[in-house]
């Protein structure tokens, strides 16, 4: 017996004792990851410290931990109002509808993409479609509004120039999603195609060639070789998207919105603007932005343990 304490006394410290020597010899790997474990440390985990105000009635004057408890009461405030169905209805609404247009692009363009073969070609239409997204989101909605103005749009003259009466898209809440999405896939679909290409620059070389061999059309090699190599990463993607489903950037959708389209533009994350900075209702709209990270945090789950038990490919 007094053998096997000492055998299970001297386990852990010669784990830490391993440990220790596998940080020393790849002490410049964990260098490497310093800033960003810093980063994530410094402006994502150590907020958290604040969350604790969506459940008080948070004074500056007092501090976090001087201001009133009241627990669920900002929660109640705003699932009780009358604007919440229709802030969780626009939220759900743009996102999925831009996760039915956005999504798919991208795996269609780069499939497209890997079967040219003219060089140059490629490059140029690849360089046009990657280059929307160094553009800044200031400058994409100064665009969108310049081109659909209704006094001197570009494309309202053009719509007008066809003969055909143009709609007031700026100020119509019937057109504020499908701008909002079909803008953003402009903007990112070309970018979106490097991962996608990345991973089909795995395929084995053989299987085309040996599908060849069998007298498969190009069409059928893409459907059956290369597009079943990219799945994995399509589901991760899904996942990642999924769980970022309500966190529509407010800021695009703040500068394209107006009095006029508020009925279809205003979003969770639009009303935690106006409701913390314009209006300093620090502990409601804290509770309404909580709200909308759970939801976040359950659909990522949720996605991912189907896409686990379903196809095996998932983040954890």
């Amino acid at each position: 017996m007094k053998v096997s304490h000492a055998a299970v006394s001297v386990k852990p410290s010669l784990k830490n004792k391993s440990l220790g020597k596998r940080i020393w010899k790849n002490w410049e790997l964990y260098l490497f990851m310093l800033p960003a474990l810093l980063y994530f440390l410094v402006f994502h985990y150590g907020p958290m410290y604040g969350i604790q105000i969506a459940f008080k009635n948070f004074v500056p004057s007092k501090g976090i931990t001087g201001s009133e408890w009241v627990g669920f009461d900002h929660f109640e405030r705003f699932f009780n109002s009358y604007f919440f169905w229709d802030l969780l209805w626009n939220t759900f609404s743009i996102s999925f509808y831009e996760l039915a247009i956005g999504f798919p692009l991208p795996i269609i363009l780069a499939l497209a993409f890997n079967e040219v073969r003219n060089g140059p070609f490629k490059k140029s239409v690849q360089t046009v479609t990657y280059a929307p997204h160094f553009i800044s989101v200031v400058v994409m909605a100064g665009m969108i509004i310049t081109f659909l103005s209704p006094s001197s749009g570009m494309i309202v003259r053009f719509i007008e120039f066809l003969g055909f009466q143009p709609a007031q898209f700026l100020t119509d809440p019937a057109w504020f999603k499908t701008i909002y999405v079909f803008s953003g896939v402009w903007q990112s679909t070309g970018w979106g195609t490097i991962i996608y290409l990345a991973a089909l620059s795995g395929v084995d070389p053989q299987l085309h060639e040996a599908a060849i061999m069998d007298g498969a059309s190009r069409i059928k090699r893409m459907l059956h070789i290369n597009l079943p190599t990219i799945v994995p990463t399509i589901t991760i993607m899904l996942i990642l998207n999924m769980g970022n489903i309500l966190g529509l950037g407010f800021e695009k959708i703040l500068l394209l919105q107006n009095s006029l389209n508020m009925e279809a533009s205003d979003v969770i994350s639009t009303y935690v603007y106006r409701a913390g900075l314009v209006d300093a209702q620090y502990s409601f709209s804290t509770a309404v932005g909580l709200f909308n990270s759970v939801i976040n945090v359950i659909l990522l789950v949720t996605v991912n343990q189907i896409a686990k038990r379903t196809s095996e490919n998932s983040l954890w």
